[in-house]
C-alpha cells in the first residue's frame, strides 16, 4: 500500500512524523486538543508480521490509538485526556498507563532482558524503571508518532479498523484475528509469567527523555 491510496493519508504523512524527543520537547508541538495518532517503527517488533503493513520512508504503520476515548454510554462524564498528555504517556509513562507500552514490552522482553512484573500494592504491572528505561530507548531508535485533531475521534478510529488497513499492534476493534491472536497470546503469557514472580517496589515512574 503506497502514500498515496492508504487510507487517511492526513495522518500518514512523511514530514509530519516526531520522534519521542520531538514530542517530549517544551514547548510540546503535539496540540492539547482531541485526535487519533499513528505510531510507525523503523524495527519492526519480534514476533509480529508486518506484510501488508503502510510504509512511508523505511518506517511501518503498526497501531493507531486516540485520545480521548469514546464517553461512556453509562452517562458519567468523559475524558479530558488530550493528544499531548497522550503521546506522553506512551513516550515516557510505564506499562500501566499505556496499553502501547505494554505491548511493545511484552514483545521485546527476551531483547531487553525486563519481562512484565508485579510493582508496589501487587496491582499494577510495569516493566520496572530499568525495563522501562530500556522500553525508552527502544522507543527513541524506532517509534515515531504522526497525529490529526479530531472532535470525535473514536468515529475516525472505528473507520480506519474497518477500512482494510493492517494494524498488527491493535486489539480491540481490530477485525483480523490473525493480529490480535497474537498480541493476546504474548501478553496473556507475560501476565501470567508475571503472577509467578514476587511483588517488586520498582513501580517504572514516568521519565522525560531516554537513558
Amino acid at each position: 500500500m503506497t502514500g498515496a491510496d492508504a487510507p487517511f493519508p492526513h495522518i500518514i504523512r512523511a514530514d509530519q512524523l516526531l520522534s519521542r524527543a520531538d514530542a517530549l520537547a517544551r514547548p510540546s508541538p503535539v496540540p492539547a486538543v482531541a485526535g487519533l495518532y499513528g505510531w510507525y517503527f523503523r524495527d519492526v517488533p519480534p514476533g509480529i508480521d508486518a506484510d501488508g503493513c503502510h510504509n512511508v520512508e523505511g518506517l511501518t504503520l503498526l497501531y493507531v490509538g486516540i485520545s480521548p476515548k469514546q464517553p461512556p454510554a453509562n452517562g458519567r462524564g468523559p475524558s479530558r485526556s488530550t493528544l499531548r498528555q497522550r503521546l506522553r504517556t506512551h513516550y515516557a509513562g510505564n506499562a500501566e498507563g499505556s496499553t502501547l507500552r505494554k505491548t511493545l514490552g511484552c514483545l521485546l522482553a527476551e531483547e531487553t532482558g525486563y519481562p512484565l512484573r508485579r510493582v508496589g500494592s501487587g496491582r499494577r504491572l510495569t516493566f520496572t524503571n530499568p525495563g522501562e528505561q530500556a522500553l525508552d530507548r527502544w522507543m527513541s531508535d524506532n517509534a515515531f508518532v504522526a497525529w490529526t485533531t479530531a472532535t470525535e475521534p473514536w468515529l475516525l478510529e472505528h473507520r480506519l479498523l474497518q477500512s482494510g488497513l493492517v494494524l498488527p499492534l491493535n486489539i480491540r476493534d481490530n477485525p483480523s484475528p490473525r493480529h490480535t491472536r497474537v498480541i493476546s497470546q504474548v501478553r496473556q503469557k507475560a501476565v501470567a509469567a508475571a503472577l509467578g514472580f514476587p511483588i517488586v517496589a520498582d513501580g517504572g515512574g514516568r521519565r522525560r527523555a531516554a537513558s
